[in-house]
């Protein structure tokens, strides 16, 4: 589900599609959404309004939908039906460029098939904004610089990213959609190779982005309580429909834990988490 900048260097004009003018801010709109992986449907007409610069979880079991939304709202999942709007506009409309300026991607699973030491990839993020003949320019330098730092991973500069623990590809990973400057910010799962610090220092970080940049977020994650902790409107997902859509009162009501997850509502709780009453 890698739209990241560094899809965008073939131009990625095709035929009908539309490079509109960049907007400061991204609305999400999904309607009638459905979506299918090898043969398979597994979204089955989601409705879904995501405001600009709201901080939204995607949450659920394994298997509910997740990632292929994801993928459809960066227009990667080939068997899909139903309208995905991003600023108003189909996604299906946007060149890979104009999709490059308005979305970046955090993607699960890191994919580094040569050496790349870690400034250079974190300076992927600058492409769709790099002169086509000049390249990285000052500006493009001192972003990728704000990146690395404000996810505090000036440490790695210099080293060969693939030699990286999986944690820390994931950092350099969030560091180069940063670098990007895209109003919509999509995760899926940048959580998962992190230790528990980390993973409280990256979740504050996207809540510094959203609340102070007006970043939009969109994140997929596992952990409920961290979700409910850090995100003020949970989605659930179920079996590819919505099965709850709102704060962490109404996303975790018992009745949602009990069966969405199957399991006890106290599990969602930690210290800060007070589970919903029973």
């Amino acid at each position: 589900m890698n739209v990241t900048a560094g899809a965008v260097r073939d131009g990625g004009r095709a035929h009908g599609r539309v490079d509109p003018p960049d907007a400061g801010s991204l609305g999400i709109e999904l309607r009638g959404l459905r979506a299918s992986y090898h043969g398979r449907e597994v979204l089955h007409g989601i409705d879904l309004s995501v405001r600009s610069g709201e901080r939204l979880a995607l949450i659920g079991p394994n298997g509910a939908g997740k990632s292929t939304l994801l993928r459809c709202l960066t227009g990667m999942a080939s068997e899909r039906h139903g309208e995905v709007l991003l600023g108003g506009v189909p996604v299906e409309r946007l060149s890979r460029e104009a999709l490059a300026r308005r979305v970046a991607v955090v993607p699960q699973q890191p994919n580094l098939p040569f050496a790349t030491r870690v400034e250079q990839l974190v300076a992927l993020g600058r492409i769709p904004h790099e002169h086509p003949l000049l390249g990285l320019r000052d500006a493009d330098r001192l972003a990728v610089g704000r990146a690395i730092d404000r996810v505090r991973i000036g440490g790695l500069v210099g080293r060969d990213a693939r030699e990286l623990s999986l944690g820390e590809r994931q950092l350099v990973l969030l560091a180069m959609a940063i670098a990007q400057q895209a109003p919509c910010l999509l995760l899926d799962e940048p959580t998962v190779h992190l230790d528990l610090r980390h993973q409280a220092a990256a979740l504050e970080l996207l809540a510094e982005l959203n609340e102070r940049d007006g970043v939009t977020v969109v994140a997929v994650l596992h952990d409920v309580a961290l979700a409910a902790h850090f995100f003020p409107r949970l989605v659930v997902l179920d079996g590819g429909r919505i099965a709850a859509d709102g704060g962490r009162d109404v996303a975790l009501a018992p009745d949602v834990v009990r069966r969405v997850f199957g399991v006890d509502p106290a599990l969602v709780a930690r210290p800060g988490i007070v589970a919903p009453p029973d």
